[in-house]
Protein backbone atom coordinates (compact mmCIF):
# COMPACT_ATOMS: atom_id res chain seq x y z
CA UNK A 1 0.00 0.00 0.00
CA UNK A 2 1.19 3.30 -0.99
CA UNK A 3 2.58 5.38 1.91
CA UNK A 4 0.14 8.36 2.62
CA UNK A 5 1.51 12.18 2.43
CA UNK A 6 1.68 13.88 5.91
CA UNK A 7 0.04 17.51 5.57
CA UNK A 8 -0.36 20.38 8.25
CA UNK A 9 -2.95 22.54 8.28
CA UNK A 10 -2.49 26.21 9.68
CA UNK A 11 -5.78 27.85 10.94
CA UNK A 12 -9.32 26.68 11.19
CA UNK A 13 -11.49 29.03 10.80
CA UNK A 14 -14.06 28.60 7.84
CA UNK A 15 -11.58 26.96 5.25
CA UNK A 16 -9.63 25.18 7.49
CA UNK A 17 -11.73 21.94 7.86
CA UNK A 18 -12.90 22.20 4.23
CA UNK A 19 -9.03 21.68 3.30
CA UNK A 20 -8.81 18.45 5.60
CA UNK A 21 -12.20 16.89 4.82
CA UNK A 22 -11.51 17.70 1.29
CA UNK A 23 -7.97 16.14 1.25
CA UNK A 24 -9.15 13.10 3.53
CA UNK A 25 -11.72 12.39 1.00
CA UNK A 26 -8.28 12.02 -1.47
CA UNK A 27 -6.90 8.78 0.51
CA UNK A 28 -3.36 9.39 0.44
CA UNK A 29 -3.21 12.97 2.24
CA UNK A 30 -2.87 12.37 6.26
CA UNK A 31 -3.54 15.69 8.32
CA UNK A 32 -0.90 14.45 11.02
CA UNK A 33 -0.51 18.66 12.58
CA UNK A 34 -2.63 21.61 13.26
CA UNK A 35 -1.52 25.09 14.21
CA UNK A 36 -3.74 27.73 15.04
CA UNK A 37 -3.07 31.00 17.64
CA UNK A 38 -2.57 29.63 20.92
CA UNK A 39 -2.18 25.85 22.51
CA UNK A 40 -4.89 25.72 24.26
CA UNK A 41 -7.29 26.53 20.55
CA UNK A 42 -4.99 23.87 18.51
CA UNK A 43 -5.56 21.41 20.46
CA UNK A 44 -9.23 21.76 20.68
CA UNK A 45 -9.63 21.81 17.16
CA UNK A 46 -7.30 19.16 16.91
CA UNK A 47 -9.34 17.06 18.97
CA UNK A 48 -12.32 18.10 16.82
CA UNK A 49 -10.72 17.15 13.84
CA UNK A 50 -9.08 14.03 14.51
CA UNK A 51 -5.45 15.35 14.22
CA UNK A 52 -3.08 13.73 16.53
CA UNK A 53 -0.35 16.93 16.46
CA UNK A 54 -0.89 20.39 17.80
CA UNK A 55 0.38 23.54 17.96
CA UNK A 56 -0.33 26.78 19.27
CA UNK A 57 2.93 28.59 17.37
CA UNK A 58 2.60 27.51 13.31
CA UNK A 59 6.64 28.19 13.46
CA UNK A 60 6.78 24.80 15.51
CA UNK A 61 4.54 23.11 13.09
CA UNK A 62 6.94 23.95 10.10
CA UNK A 63 9.64 22.68 11.93
CA UNK A 64 7.70 19.52 12.37
CA UNK A 65 9.97 16.79 10.21
CA UNK A 66 7.36 14.57 9.20
CA UNK A 67 5.40 17.30 7.78
CA UNK A 68 5.89 17.46 3.91
CA UNK A 69 2.81 19.78 2.81
CA UNK A 70 1.20 23.11 4.36
CA UNK A 71 -2.38 24.38 3.95
CA UNK A 72 -2.60 27.82 4.59
CA UNK A 73 -5.92 28.58 5.90
CA UNK A 74 -4.56 32.11 8.09
CA UNK A 75 -6.96 35.59 7.74
CA UNK A 76 -5.75 37.64 4.65
CA UNK A 77 -2.86 39.38 6.78
CA UNK A 78 -1.35 36.48 7.29
CA UNK A 79 -0.74 34.74 4.22
CA UNK A 80 1.77 36.71 2.91
CA UNK A 81 4.26 35.66 5.97
CA UNK A 82 2.98 32.57 6.77
CA UNK A 83 3.62 31.43 2.87
CA UNK A 84 7.31 32.21 3.01
CA UNK A 85 8.45 30.45 6.13
CA UNK A 86 6.36 27.79 4.55
CA UNK A 87 8.82 28.09 1.61
CA UNK A 88 12.14 28.95 3.62
CA UNK A 89 11.11 25.71 6.24
CA UNK A 90 11.41 23.42 2.66
CA UNK A 91 7.90 22.51 2.85
CA UNK A 92 5.19 22.01 -0.72
CA UNK A 93 2.19 25.17 -0.05
CA UNK A 94 -1.31 25.35 -1.00
CA UNK A 95 -2.74 28.82 0.60
CA UNK A 96 -5.95 30.43 0.39
CA UNK A 97 -6.45 33.40 -1.24
CA UNK A 98 -5.76 36.40 -1.23
CA UNK A 99 -2.06 35.06 -1.71
CA UNK A 100 -0.54 38.56 -0.10
CA UNK A 101 -1.67 41.78 1.11
CA UNK A 102 -0.85 43.33 -2.44
CA UNK A 103 0.67 42.86 -5.34
CA UNK A 104 4.53 43.64 -3.99
CA UNK A 105 3.78 41.04 -1.55
CA UNK A 106 2.51 38.14 -4.06
CA UNK A 107 4.90 39.13 -7.07
CA UNK A 108 8.09 38.51 -4.39
CA UNK A 109 6.03 34.88 -3.22
CA UNK A 110 5.92 34.10 -7.00
CA UNK A 111 9.62 34.78 -7.14
CA UNK A 112 10.33 32.65 -4.25
CA UNK A 113 8.28 29.96 -4.88
CA UNK A 114 9.96 29.65 -8.32
CA UNK A 115 13.75 29.66 -6.62
CA UNK A 116 12.65 27.21 -4.44
CA UNK A 117 11.50 24.59 -6.01
CA UNK A 118 8.77 23.49 -4.05
CA UNK A 119 4.97 22.29 -5.48
CA UNK A 120 2.89 25.78 -4.88
CA UNK A 121 -0.73 26.43 -5.15
CA UNK A 122 -3.80 28.85 -4.24
CA UNK A 123 -7.55 27.39 -3.71
CA UNK A 124 -8.92 28.95 -6.19
CA UNK A 125 -11.41 26.04 -6.33
CA UNK A 126 -14.07 26.42 -8.51
CA UNK A 127 -12.05 26.06 -11.57
CA UNK A 128 -11.92 22.45 -10.19
CA UNK A 129 -16.24 22.00 -11.15
CA UNK A 130 -16.31 19.59 -14.00
CA UNK A 131 -18.73 22.09 -16.47
CA UNK A 132 -16.17 24.78 -15.73
CA UNK A 133 -13.32 22.34 -17.18
CA UNK A 134 -15.89 21.61 -20.01
CA UNK A 135 -16.44 24.90 -20.70
CA UNK A 136 -12.56 25.22 -20.78
CA UNK A 137 -12.30 22.40 -23.23
CA UNK A 138 -15.27 24.11 -25.41
CA UNK A 139 -12.98 27.67 -26.01
CA UNK A 140 -10.05 25.77 -26.22
CA UNK A 141 -11.43 23.38 -29.04
CA UNK A 142 -13.39 26.08 -30.78
CA UNK A 143 -16.68 25.40 -29.89
CA UNK A 144 -17.27 28.68 -28.47
CA UNK A 145 -15.74 31.13 -31.44
CA UNK A 146 -14.09 34.27 -30.60
CA UNK A 147 -14.76 35.66 -27.34
CA UNK A 148 -17.33 38.60 -27.63
CA UNK A 149 -18.47 40.04 -24.45
CA UNK A 150 -18.41 38.68 -20.44
CA UNK A 151 -20.23 39.44 -18.02
CA UNK A 152 -21.54 38.22 -14.51
CA UNK A 153 -21.25 38.84 -10.79
CA UNK A 154 -20.90 37.49 -7.55
CA UNK A 155 -23.54 37.88 -4.94
CA UNK A 156 -23.61 37.34 -1.19
CA UNK A 157 -25.83 38.70 1.72
CA UNK A 158 -24.04 37.41 4.80
CA UNK A 159 -23.13 41.10 5.65
CA UNK A 160 -26.50 42.77 4.73
CA UNK A 161 -27.14 43.87 8.23
CA UNK A 162 -25.67 47.11 9.84
CA UNK A 163 -24.68 44.53 13.24
CA UNK A 164 -23.41 42.19 10.47
CA UNK A 165 -19.70 42.03 11.98
CA UNK A 166 -16.54 39.45 10.62
CA UNK A 167 -12.47 40.46 10.87
CA UNK A 168 -13.15 40.95 6.80
CA UNK A 169 -14.65 44.73 7.62
CA UNK A 170 -10.90 45.36 9.37
CA UNK A 171 -8.40 46.61 6.17
CA UNK A 172 -5.97 45.93 8.25
CA UNK A 173 -6.54 42.06 8.42
CA UNK A 174 -8.58 42.13 4.98
CA UNK A 175 -6.83 45.00 2.91
CA UNK A 176 -7.75 47.64 1.36
CA UNK A 177 -10.94 45.86 -0.81
CA UNK A 178 -12.72 43.56 0.59
CA UNK A 179 -15.99 42.11 -1.60
CA UNK A 180 -13.50 42.47 -4.52
CA UNK A 181 -10.69 41.02 -2.97
CA UNK A 182 -12.65 38.42 -1.22
CA UNK A 183 -15.22 36.86 -4.14
CA UNK A 184 -14.27 39.18 -7.25
CA UNK A 185 -11.19 37.32 -7.04
CA UNK A 186 -12.98 34.01 -8.03
CA UNK A 187 -14.92 35.38 -10.90
CA UNK A 188 -11.64 37.16 -11.93
CA UNK A 189 -9.83 34.26 -11.68
CA UNK A 190 -12.95 31.52 -13.46
CA UNK A 191 -13.66 33.67 -16.37
CA UNK A 192 -9.28 34.03 -17.10
CA UNK A 193 -9.45 30.44 -16.71
CA UNK A 194 -11.99 29.94 -19.07
CA UNK A 195 -11.40 31.58 -21.77
CA UNK A 196 -7.38 31.67 -21.69
CA UNK A 197 -7.31 35.43 -21.46
CA UNK A 198 -5.88 37.99 -18.76
CA UNK A 199 -8.06 40.65 -17.88
CA UNK A 200 -5.57 43.80 -19.05
CA UNK A 201 -7.47 47.12 -18.07
CA UNK A 202 -10.34 48.05 -15.65
CA UNK A 203 -13.00 50.87 -14.73
CA UNK A 204 -14.29 50.63 -10.97
CA UNK A 205 -16.91 51.89 -9.06
CA UNK A 206 -16.44 50.55 -5.65
CA UNK A 207 -19.49 52.01 -2.51
CA UNK A 208 -19.53 51.07 0.84
CA UNK A 209 -23.43 50.85 1.76
CA UNK A 210 -22.56 50.47 5.46
CA UNK A 211 -20.29 53.51 6.27
CA UNK A 212 -20.65 52.95 9.88
CA UNK A 213 -21.74 48.94 11.29
CA UNK A 214 -21.98 47.40 14.40
CA UNK A 215 -19.37 46.11 16.10
CA UNK A 216 -20.30 43.56 19.29
CA UNK A 217 -17.92 44.66 21.58
CA UNK A 218 -17.22 41.41 22.98
CA UNK A 219 -16.58 37.39 20.92
CA UNK A 220 -20.28 36.58 19.39
CA UNK A 221 -19.80 33.12 20.63
CA UNK A 222 -19.90 34.92 24.61
CA UNK A 223 -23.14 35.69 23.45
CA UNK A 224 -24.49 32.36 23.78
CA UNK A 225 -27.02 32.21 21.25
CA UNK A 226 -28.93 35.65 23.20
CA UNK A 227 -30.68 38.50 21.63
CA UNK A 228 -27.78 41.28 21.51
CA UNK A 229 -29.56 44.86 22.63
CA UNK A 230 -28.31 48.01 21.54
CA UNK A 231 -25.86 48.12 24.28
CA UNK A 232 -23.61 44.92 22.89
CA UNK A 233 -22.44 47.36 19.83
CA UNK A 234 -20.24 49.59 19.46
CA UNK A 235 -19.87 51.74 16.06
CA UNK A 236 -17.15 51.12 13.26
CA UNK A 237 -16.29 53.39 10.47
CA UNK A 238 -16.24 50.87 7.79
CA UNK A 239 -13.75 52.19 4.73
CA UNK A 240 -13.50 48.82 2.60
CA UNK A 241 -16.57 48.69 -0.30
CA UNK A 242 -20.15 46.26 0.16
CA UNK A 243 -20.09 46.78 -3.95
CA UNK A 244 -18.63 47.10 -6.69
CA UNK A 245 -19.02 47.04 -10.91
CA UNK A 246 -15.66 46.62 -12.95
CA UNK A 247 -15.88 47.57 -17.04
CA UNK A 248 -12.76 44.95 -17.74
CA UNK A 249 -10.87 44.38 -21.47
CA UNK A 250 -9.15 41.37 -21.68
CA UNK A 251 -5.94 40.33 -23.84
CA UNK A 252 -7.97 39.51 -26.92
CA UNK A 253 -9.90 42.80 -27.22
CA UNK A 254 -12.90 41.31 -25.49
CA UNK A 255 -14.89 43.37 -23.05
CA UNK A 256 -17.11 42.85 -20.32
CA UNK A 257 -18.28 43.48 -16.56
CA UNK A 258 -18.83 41.93 -13.42
CA UNK A 259 -20.42 43.32 -10.53
CA UNK A 260 -19.75 41.80 -6.86
CA UNK A 261 -21.99 42.57 -3.69
CA UNK A 262 -22.27 41.33 -0.05
CA UNK A 263 -25.20 43.11 0.61
CA UNK A 264 -27.66 41.40 -1.80
CA UNK A 265 -30.86 40.06 0.46
CA UNK A 266 -30.99 36.19 -0.37
CA UNK A 267 -28.36 35.55 -2.49
CA UNK A 268 -25.69 33.24 -0.36
CA UNK A 269 -23.27 32.07 -2.59
CA UNK A 270 -24.24 33.38 -6.23
CA UNK A 271 -21.11 33.08 -8.88
CA UNK A 272 -22.52 33.22 -12.27
CA UNK A 273 -21.38 34.58 -15.57
CA UNK A 274 -22.35 34.60 -19.58
CA UNK A 275 -19.84 34.12 -22.09
CA UNK A 276 -20.56 35.32 -25.53
CA UNK A 277 -18.61 33.95 -28.69
CA UNK A 278 -19.42 34.03 -32.32
CA UNK A 279 -20.36 30.53 -32.33
CA UNK A 280 -22.19 30.12 -28.92
CA UNK A 281 -22.91 31.15 -25.53
CA UNK A 282 -22.67 29.85 -22.29
CA UNK A 283 -24.39 30.69 -18.55
CA UNK A 284 -23.34 29.18 -15.73
CA UNK A 285 -24.50 29.63 -12.07
CA UNK A 286 -22.35 27.60 -8.98
CA UNK A 287 -26.05 28.09 -7.10
CA UNK A 288 -26.91 25.67 -9.73
CA UNK A 289 -23.26 23.88 -10.09
CA UNK A 290 -24.80 20.99 -12.70
CA UNK A 291 -26.55 22.51 -15.03
CA UNK A 292 -24.70 25.19 -17.91
CA UNK A 293 -26.93 26.78 -20.84
CA UNK A 294 -25.47 26.80 -24.02
CA UNK A 295 -27.42 29.27 -25.99
CA UNK A 296 -27.56 29.40 -30.21
CA UNK A 297 -29.02 31.81 -32.68
CA UNK A 298 -29.42 29.44 -35.58
CA UNK A 299 -31.14 26.64 -33.12
CA UNK A 300 -32.65 25.49 -29.79
CA UNK A 301 -30.68 26.50 -26.93
CA UNK A 302 -29.31 23.48 -24.46
CA UNK A 303 -28.75 22.39 -20.79
CA UNK A 304 -25.71 20.71 -20.75
CA UNK A 305 -26.54 18.22 -17.13
CA UNK A 306 -23.27 17.02 -15.39
CA UNK A 307 -22.83 13.77 -17.14
CA UNK A 308 -19.66 11.99 -17.68
CA UNK A 309 -20.36 10.28 -20.64
CA UNK A 310 -21.22 13.84 -21.94
CA UNK A 311 -18.43 16.02 -21.22
CA UNK A 312 -15.53 16.43 -22.75
CA UNK A 313 -12.55 13.95 -21.94
CA UNK A 314 -10.26 16.53 -20.56
CA UNK A 315 -13.18 17.20 -18.17
CA UNK A 316 -14.36 13.76 -16.82
CA UNK A 317 -11.73 13.06 -14.28
CA UNK A 318 -13.68 16.06 -12.64
CA UNK A 319 -16.38 14.25 -12.30
CA UNK A 320 -16.55 11.35 -9.93
CA UNK A 321 -20.58 10.63 -10.08
CA UNK A 322 -22.90 9.51 -12.64
CA UNK A 323 -24.79 12.26 -13.96
CA UNK A 324 -27.99 12.83 -12.23
CA UNK A 325 -25.67 12.62 -8.70
CA UNK A 326 -25.15 16.44 -7.80
CA UNK A 327 -20.91 17.31 -7.16
CA UNK A 328 -20.77 20.86 -6.48
CA UNK A 329 -18.57 23.35 -3.40
CA UNK A 330 -16.96 20.68 -1.10
CA UNK A 331 -15.48 18.66 -4.34
CA UNK A 332 -13.51 21.94 -5.79
CA UNK A 333 -11.02 21.70 -3.89
CA UNK A 334 -10.78 17.82 -3.03
CA UNK A 335 -10.16 18.09 -7.57
CA UNK A 336 -7.59 20.77 -6.97
CA UNK A 337 -5.82 18.55 -3.69
CA UNK A 338 -6.04 15.55 -6.19
CA UNK A 339 -3.94 17.36 -9.17
CA UNK A 340 -1.17 18.92 -6.61
CA UNK A 341 -0.53 16.04 -4.79
CA UNK A 342 -0.21 14.49 -7.73
CA UNK A 343 2.90 16.20 -8.59
CA UNK A 344 4.30 16.01 -5.29
CA UNK A 345 4.10 12.44 -5.02
CA UNK A 346 6.33 12.85 -8.39
CA UNK A 347 8.60 15.06 -6.21
CA UNK A 348 8.85 18.38 -8.42
CA UNK A 349 6.69 21.32 -10.33
CA UNK A 350 5.45 20.82 -13.33
CA UNK A 351 5.83 23.34 -17.05
CA UNK A 352 2.50 23.66 -17.42
CA UNK A 353 0.64 22.43 -13.91
CA UNK A 354 -2.72 22.07 -13.74
CA UNK A 355 -3.64 23.79 -10.49
CA UNK A 356 -4.28 27.25 -9.60
CA UNK A 357 -0.55 28.37 -8.68
CA UNK A 358 1.32 31.33 -6.95
CA UNK A 359 1.06 33.01 -10.66
CA UNK A 360 -2.37 33.02 -10.52
CA UNK A 361 -2.57 34.17 -6.99
CA UNK A 362 -0.23 37.36 -8.36
CA UNK A 363 -2.81 37.79 -11.09
CA UNK A 364 -5.32 38.55 -8.58
CA UNK A 365 -3.76 40.62 -6.79
CA UNK A 366 -2.68 42.88 -9.30
CA UNK A 367 -6.21 43.02 -11.01
CA UNK A 368 -7.42 43.71 -6.99
CA UNK A 369 -4.70 47.00 -7.31
CA UNK A 370 -5.94 47.98 -10.72
CA UNK A 371 -9.46 47.93 -9.13
CA UNK A 372 -8.72 50.27 -6.65
CA UNK A 373 -6.87 52.78 -8.37
CA UNK A 374 -9.13 53.02 -10.91
CA UNK A 375 -12.07 53.48 -8.39
CA UNK A 376 -9.53 56.01 -6.90
CA UNK A 377 -8.92 57.97 -10.24
CA UNK A 378 -11.98 56.93 -11.56
CA UNK A 379 -10.61 56.18 -15.22
CA UNK A 380 -9.26 53.44 -16.65
CA UNK A 381 -6.61 51.73 -15.26
CA UNK A 382 -3.72 48.90 -16.89
CA UNK A 383 -3.75 45.82 -14.73
CA UNK A 384 0.39 45.92 -13.71
CA UNK A 385 1.65 42.19 -13.49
Amino acid sequence: MAEKIAAGVIGTGFIGPVHVEAGRRLGNIEFVALAEANAELARSKADLLCIEKSYGDYRDLLADPQIRVVHNCTPNHLHYQVNKDILAAGKHVISEKPLAMNSAESRELVQLASESGLIHAVDFNYRYYPLIQHAKQMVQQGELGDVFTLRGSYLQDWLYLQTDWNWRLQPEMSGDSRAVADVGSHWCDLLQFITGESIVRVMADMRTVHKTRMKPKKQIETYAGKELSPSDYEPQDINTEDYASVLIELSGGARGVFSVSQVSAGRKNRLSFELDGSRCALAWDQEKPNDMWIGYREKANEILVKDPALLHEGAKEYAHYPGGHPEAYPDGPKNLFRNVYRAIEKGQMPDNPDWSTFVDGHKEMAICDAIIQSNREQKWTDVQY
